[in-house]
């Protein structure tokens, strides 16, 4: 770039872990220009994730409303607020059209973005189009999760020495998560293990009784409580995995916020989930993870070593990266997959974590 950048806005208007991922990439820009003041746009609710994140100046959230009117308002202020910025430069990391928007609407005489088979007026927004071959000359980060948008900034010069993933926690956060695990039974400073069995995309869910036996195996190994975590949609089906185990396996789904999911997930001693937004958080505050994966696949999400497992079925068609079998919303290789299967590698980082009080020949 030309002169140095002292306002820049980040447009991240994906999922949860998309978010997560997109934290080096806020890291490189402050990186890059100490005396910046980095802004990142996601969607309304995710601003909590970025709330400590000592590279963030300010987080800005757009408004999705039932009512449109409503809507129409609240992303007109928020409009209002990015051309009262001045940005010297939008960066949107993804292709559609919301983005593109408002990139338009901050009124930055830098607007950059991947040109990827984004509609044809976004050649008109945007002063620069990065083409995906010229992603293939910028050097590979060490995180696969975090590539695309590392290689999208390092095109115009803006990289990091550290493209770990990695979120923070505010003191009222922390505050508020200590009072939820007292109001679950935890003693204060005492062990814990999460677990997330559940995904947006159901053909990416392990069976729920499968979870339960599962649940129960490590409740009765390491006498240590097993919270099941989850949004507010997922309560129910969270109690009733609950319900199957034996005491000292609870269900907190839906009543923490993002922000608190973080907190509650880097105090647990392991995070075991499938391939959703809750490993890239576990993973991202520095809790060990074992992963499910079934038709998706993990090396583009994962780097697997002793501090996170990955978990897959063993069909010669995995991964398949279809969305379930024969046009359903159901992966056979999940539904087959034994419980043994996850046992095993979960087994061995809880002995390396928590010492079994006496061996249960299980």
């Amino acid at each position: 770039m030309g002169a140095p950048l002292r306002e820049i806005l980040v447009i991240q208007l994906g999922d949860i872990g998309d978010v997560v991922l997109t934290t080096p990439t806020l890291r490189a820009f402050r990186e890059t220009y100490p005396g910046s003041r980095v802004s990142v746009l996601v969607r309304k609710g995710y601003g909590s994730f970025l709330a400590a994140d000592p590279h963030v100046a300010e987080v800005l959230e757009v408004v999705k409303s039932r009512s449109k009117l409503t809507e129409v308002a609240d992303n007109f202020r928020l409009a209002r607020r990015l051309r009262a910025h001045r940005f010297d430069i939008v960066f949107d990391l993804r292709t559609g059209d919301r983005g593109g928007i408002f990139a338009f609407l901050a009124r930055a005489p830098e607007k950059v973005a991947f040109a990827g088979n984004g509609a044809f007026w976004r050649r008109y927004v945007f002063t620069r189009l990065i083409r995906q071959e010229e992603l293939k000359v910028a050097p590979p980060p060490a995180h696969p999760g975090a590539d695309q948008s590392l290689r999208l900034v390092a095109v115009i010069g803006v990289r990091t020495s550290d493209p770990t993933p990695k979120l923070h926690v505010t003191e009222e956060t922390a505050n508020a998560v200590g009072r939820l695990l007292s109001d679950e039974g935890a003693a204060p400073g005492a062990r814990f293990v999460t677990a997330n069995p559940f995904s947006r995309w159901k053909y990416k869910e392990w069976g729920y009784g499968k979870w339960a036996e599962l649940l129960d195996r490590i409740r009765g190994r390491y006498r240590t409580p097993v919270l099941i975590v989850g949004s507010k949609d997922e309560a129910v089906a969270a109690a009733g995995i609950a319900e199957q185990c034996g005491d000292g396996v609870r269900n907190v789904a839906g009543k923490t916020t993002l922000g608190e999911l973080v907190a509650l997930l880097s105090r647990s001693s392991l995070h075991i989930g499938v391939d959703s937004a809750a490993p890239h958080i576990a993973a991202a505050v520095g809790t060990p993870t074992t992963t499910i994966f079934g038709p998706s696949d993990w090396r583009g999400w994962t780097i697997p070593d002793e501090t996170h497992r990955v978990v897959r079925p063993d069909d010669p068609c995995v991964p398949c990266n279809r969305k379930g079998c024969e046009d359903r919303e159901v992966s056979l290789c999940l539904e087959k997959m034994p419980v043994e299967k996850v046992w095993k590698p979960v087994r061995e980082m809880l002995d390396g974590i928590l010492s079994p009080p006496t061996p249960v020949g299980r």
